[in-house]
């Protein structure tokens, strides 16, 4: 009920009381009566539209929070994603550390194994390629064109056998390199012939020295990866070797798990 109704209301209340006969105090007691009613209406009306004003601000003020919720919801979300790709990272850094530490380790055993042989010069090791390197010339090993081993290079990797025997979990590429000079006989073709048969007249030596056929290799290489210019004497020599290989372990390879989709 609004102010207009509350004052049809009165007026309708005074016009019964005149009707009736009623006295001018009676009368202006019957105004009083429809003043406060009139008051009491608008008191309610503006109370209810105060409730109607907060309750459209509370609605306001939920769409809002929910809103807000959302996003902190997706912040989160992202926030934990985030976090455990860095956990993942982290994890898979601490890995390679350790696989870095103990690969160190591995080399630095095979050194002091080596030591002795290294100080006589039967041999030298390089880091190739994040790889240790175990060198022998050619002298210490063949006489020149030949694939037979010296008594010499027997003996020496007979040493060399009882150090790679020693080392877990890790597999040896014996690679033949040779100069540039080209050799052509009935039994080598050619320098890629000779450097091949070199590193296979190694494996079986080193294979039947103790150290495991399953963790041995054999790659001839001829010429193409010399050690040092090919236009010195001394240059040459040094290509004419047999280097044994460290290999990687398999979880010390990249993962190219992510490529397998491409190439099926």
């Amino acid at each position: 009920m609004n102010r207009s109704r509350a004052f049809l209301c009165g007026v309708l209340l005074l016009a019964a009381a005149g009707a009736c006969g009623y006295s001018e105090e009676e009368m202006q007691a019957q105004r009083d009566r429809v003043d406060q009613l009139s008051r009491s209406l608008d008191n309610l009306g503006k109370q209810n539209k105060d409730t109607q004003d907060r309750l459209t601000a509370t609605e306001l003020q939920n769409a809002q929070l929910t809103e807000q919720l959302r996003k902190m919801g997706m912040n989160v979300t992202d926030q934990q994603r985030s976090m455990a790709e860095m956990n993942k990272l982290v994890e898979e850094l601490k890995a390679k550390e350790r696989q870095a530490s103990q690969r160190l380790q591995t080399f630095r055993g095979m050194l002091e194994r080596f030591n002795k042989m290294i100080a006589s010069g039967k041999l030298r090791v390089r880091i190739v390629r994040g790889r240790m390197v175990v060198e022998l010339s050619e002298n210490i090993l063949f006489d020149s064109g030949r694939a037979d081993l010296k008594p010499e290079g027997q003996q020496a990797l007979t040493e060399v056998a009882a150090v790679l025997s020693s080392i877990p979990d890790r597999d040896f590429q014996i690679a033949g390199h040779t100069d540039n000079v080209p050799i052509k006989s009935a039994r080598f073709p050619s320098n890629w012939h000779l450097s091949t048969s070199r590193a296979l007249t190694v494996t079986t030596y080193l294979s039947e020295h103790g150290v495991a056929g399953a963790r041995l290799s054999a790659a001839g290489y001829g010429d193409t990866q010399p050690a040092a210019a090919n236009d010195t004497p001394e240059g040459r020599q040094q290509n004419r070797r047999i280097e044994i290989v460290l290999m990687p372990n398999l979880d010390e390879l990249p993962d190219l798990s992510q490529l397998k989709d491409m190439t099926t």
